[in-house]
């Protein structure tokens, strides 16, 4: 019998690795697109879709309940259309982007209005620390893909800039 260095989690401590296998599994054909995942999402220039792997996401309302249970961090890949993005926002944890496939401009943001502008590419990533107000937009002609990882299970709904989404980041969630 081999020996192991580290100790399973307790969490799958019991399980056989068929077991693990089934679950800890999420394959992107099985993912349901939540188009209705964020409260900006429901703003013309805000739509995208959220397709979950790891965690249940800020919603986990919609009936997707084919994901990986999260543990230490979250993580989606999102689907955004020319002209659409997200609103200016912060999150109470680190948030990267990974891009997979486009164009993706993303942006830093300070209270006082400075902001810098960056343009990503396929396999190009940021990390946007906690507190920091950050966000992205699709400025070009192509859809693009990216993956987003939260740095926690189940992370805070996010902080949006915009006074009139920040009174009911979770008007999505009803």
């Amino acid at each position: 019998m081999t020996q192991i260095q580290h100790q399973r989690d307790p969490e799958v401590a019991d399980l056989s690795v068929e077991e693990i296998a089934h679950r800890y599994v999420a394959r992107f054909l099985d993912r349901l697109p939540d188009w209705d995942a964020f409260a900006d999402a429901r703003v013309e220039g805000y739509k995208r879709a959220q397709h979950r792997f790891i965690g249940a996401g800020g919603s986990g309302k919609h009936g997707d309940v084919n994901f990986i249970p999260p543990r230490g961090f979250t993580l989606s890949i999102m689907y955004v259309e020319p002209g659409q993005g997200n609103a200016a926002h912060t999150h109470e944890v680190e948030e990267v982007f990974f891009v997979l496939r486009g164009q993706l401009g993303v942006f830093f943001e300070e209270e006082s209005g400075n902001r810098v502008d960056l343009k990503l590419g396929p396999w190009d990533a940021v990390s946007c620390p906690a507190g920091v107000i950050h966000g992205y937009q699709n400025d070009s002609l192509e859809p693009v893909y990216f993956q987003v990882m939260l740095g926690r299970a189940r992370p805070e709904l996010m902080g949006y800039k915009d006074p009139e989404l920040a009174k009911d980041p979770g008007v999505h969630l009803r």
